[in-house]
């Protein structure tokens, strides 16, 4: 009876933050969604062939605006990487996609606070200035060579179809006029179940493990862990944060959960945030960089990250510090609430009808086979996307061919 209970407690737990943060999902989805509508694939990466400022600044605007889960963002930068792409601007853009886009800022601004999701709109520009920076100084144009080739023999990763395909509306009507076509609606509703099929599973596992940790690990070891109440707490925190990212498996928006554990726990401020940019560095991704890249940029790339992660987090422990915006009540009421009749509850029912309505739409608009496609091969789709033409038709586009930092044209 102990273990049941202990079980029932961590569920519930898990229950009451799924209750908590639903509606928030669905808006940040449907959000990301319009955005990706009307952006086209090839437009990304036309922009993103360069590694100046303004190819970075586009690679993380254009990445902010095209969620996507952590396997999918990584998936993606490949395919652009191989379409003509910078390798700098490629993780650039890999690194907003999925750590300053909508519904993580909405999602920890509802767990935490409101401060968390300025810090991961701050942090987040200052690791892509130190990657390209790191990439700039220490990584040879030869390691570059290299993994350009290993991206070019297309080894299978994960998300691989769902990263390949483009379901964007084309067509040269204006954008609120492509927003408001059947074609927009359909595409939206498309992108929509996309991006859920692809980061439910990460959701639910980071809902359950947080449900675990706030259930049956006392505070006492988040506290040793942490250092909480030392000075060097703050120097440590965004030093242990994606170290306990790493090993927890856990990624894309499904690590804000055990995030707001931690914080209760005692993990300094900007631990919370380079632990929430960690998800790119997770073993299994680490294994798939391997697949993508070698196991020389594999090492670099997890590395270079890890850095990042760290002094971003660093960065924000103590500019925020000095500005004093770190929230000094460390209680995360979502670990206690229950459902109840308030604006959570009325919120989540006009979601959840508006995801239903979406859900619909995909499926009476032929979206069902999509769904088999999502962990295709990634030559599966090299040649043809899923964006809705004027008529409602899917259309036919060539990949990009453009020349990478060092001056070679991509094979």
């Amino acid at each position: 009876m102990p273990v049941l209970d202990a079980i029932g407690h961590a569920l519930a737990l898990a229950g009451s933050m799924t209750w908590q943060v639903t509606w928030s999902l669905i808006l940040g989805f449907t959000l990301s969604a319009v955005v990706q509508a009307v952006v086209r694939r090839e437009t990304v990466t036309r922009l993103m062939g360069g590694t100046g400022p303004r190819s970075l600044a586009v690679a993380t605007g254009l990445g902010a605006a095209s969620s996507s889960c952590s396997y999918a963002a990584v998936a993606l930068a490949r395919a652009l990487l191989r379409r003509g792409a910078s390798f700098t601007s490629a993780m650039a853009f890999e690194i907003a996609s999925t750590n300053l886009v909508i519904e993580l800022g909405i999602i920890l601004a509802l767990l935490i606070s409101w401060q968390f999701t300025l810090a991961e709109f701050v942090g987040g520009p200052i690791m892509i200035v130190v990657v390209a920076v790191a990439f700039r100084l220490f990584v040879r144009a030869r390691l570059i060579d290299a993994a350009r080739r290993q991206a070019d023999r297309a080894v299978a990763g994960s998300m691989e179809g769902h990263a390949a395909m483009d379901m964007s509306i084309a067509g040269g009507r204006s954008l609120w006029r492509r927003l408001a076509s059947r074609d927009g609606f359909t595409s939206v509703s498309h992108i929509f179940v996309m991006e859920w099929a692809a980061v439910i599973r990460d959701i639910a596992i980071g809902l359950v493990i947080a449900g675990a940790a706030a259930a049956w690990i006392p505070d006492s070891f988040w506290s040793h862990l942490f250092l909480a109440g030392h000075p060097a707490a703050r120097w440590w925190g965004p030093v242990i944060g994606p170290v306990i990212a790493a090993v927890s498996f856990v990624c894309s928006i499904g690590n804000v959960p055990l995030a707001a554990v931690l914080w209760s726990g005692g993990i300094s401020f900007g631990g919370v945030i380079s632990f929430i940019f960690a998800d790119l560095i997770i073993l299994p991704i680490v294994v798939i960089y391997r697949k993508y890249y070698g196991t020389a940029m594999a090492l670099t790339l997890t590395g270079i990250f890890y850095v990042s992660m760290v002094l971003a987090g660093l960065i924000v422990e103590f500019v925020f510090g000095g500005l004093g915006l770190i929230p000094e009540d460390r209680s995360t009421q979502v670990l206690s609430a229950t459902p109840q009749w308030n604006y959570t509850t009325y919120l989540n029912i006009v979601f959840l009808a508006l995801a239903a309505v979406l859900v619909v739409r995909f499926f009476r608009s032929g979206g069902g086979p999509m769904l088999a496609m999502m962990n295709g091969g990634p030559d599966d789709h090299a040649h043809h996307d899923h964006g809705h033409d004027e008529h409602g038709q899917d259309e036919h586009g060539q990949d990009e061919h453009g020349h990478h930092e060092h001056g070679h044209p991509v094979r």
